[in-house]
């Protein structure tokens, strides 16, 4: 028994002794006091842009290598997604801040859930309700395609991502591995900027990453929790009550244009603290049934129309 004992202590100690340094600690952003933590913040997110920046400017350069490009852009878009991650985090009510912090900084280093960020700063919810569906659908690991749902896929965005990133082996539903050879996909469309990329940019250029901007980002958004109805006319209300604020602190930079306000206007999505990001695992038996009902429901829709 003893010796058990022991074996136990010697096990914990291991897990309380380890190194902790390296990189991979946006963690820590949740136990700071709210100064310390935008202190951080008003550092690193301009970082964060000029690392965006620098894989976009690689990208359209590799006209002749369009799987590369394709990469080098999609690395851009994640650089972006942990902007808005971070912004998330300063838009957060101070009420919530210290229990949503930790979901916020684990979807900042996970894949779907920048992904996820990526795809919603284009899309038009009426409010938090429908923007949690919209990103309910996008976690799930699996989908039905096809005919009827005929075909089990994984998750589009994450599979793009990877299926361009990687050559790997693959299985199918017929049980039979098959390799992946990441595809070329035609030439970049040189001059299309990534939305998310411009939206990142805009926010920059009219202050909002100063410290003082950072403050004044938090204090006009801690007015109002985004849970289920509020909607995008209350963000554009907050957000046109920033800008009011930014102009009276003289905070716009000299590389602010017109249209620069309306790209965060129109394209700055809700806030999402309160959504959830993680994977939603499918069961292959939910989805054989839905597949079965899929079908039968297009066969009766069929003998209706004969």
């Amino acid at each position: 028994m003893a010796g058990g004992s022991n074996e136990g202590s010697k096990s914990a100690e291991k897990k309380v002794d380890r190194v902790p340094f390296g990189n991979r600690h946006a963690s820590m952003l949740c136990n700071m006091p709210r100064t310390a933590q935008l202190d951080l913040l008003a550092e690193g997110l301009p970082i964060i842009l000029k690392s965006a920046q620098g894989y976009w400017n690689a990208a359209v350069q590799l006209i002749d290598h369009s799987r590369e490009a394709h990469v080098l852009e999609g690395f851009c878009e994640e650089e972006c997604a942990k902007i808005m991650i971070l912004m998330d985090l300063v838009r957060c009510p101070k009420k919530l801040v210290s229990r949503q912090a930790g979901k916020l900084t684990s979807v900042f280093y996970d894949h779907l859930g920048r992904l996820i960020y990526v795809e919603a700063q284009n899309w038009k919810p009426v409010n938090i309700s429908q923007l949690r569906e919209y990103v309910d659908h996008s976690r799930k690991g699996h989908y039905l395609e096809g005919y009827a749902g005929e075909y089990i896929v994984p998750n589009w965005s994450r599979y793009s991502r990877e299926s361009t990133l990687y050559a790997d082996i693959e299985l199918h539903e017929d049980g039979q591995p098959y390799w992946n050879e990441p595809p070329q996909l035609g030439a970049i469309a040189l001059g299309f900027y990534p939305p998310v990329l411009s939206l990142a940019e805009a926010m920059n250029a009219l202050g909002l990453f100063d410290r003082r901007g950072l403050q004044a980002v938090a204090d006009v958004w801690n007015q109002l929790e985004f849970v289920d109805m509020e909607n995008f006319e209350d963000s554009r209300r907050l957000t046109g009550e920033l800008f009011q604020r930014l102009d009276a602190e003289q905070l716009i930079t000299e590389a602010a244009t017109d249209r620069h306000p309306a790209w965060i206007q129109n394209n700055w999505q809700m806030p999402m603290y309160n959504l959830e990001f993680r994977e939603i695992p499918m069961k292959l038996s939910d989805l054989k049934a839905q597949q079965e009902a899929m079908l039968w429901s297009e066969v009766g829709y069929e003998r209706e129309d004969y």
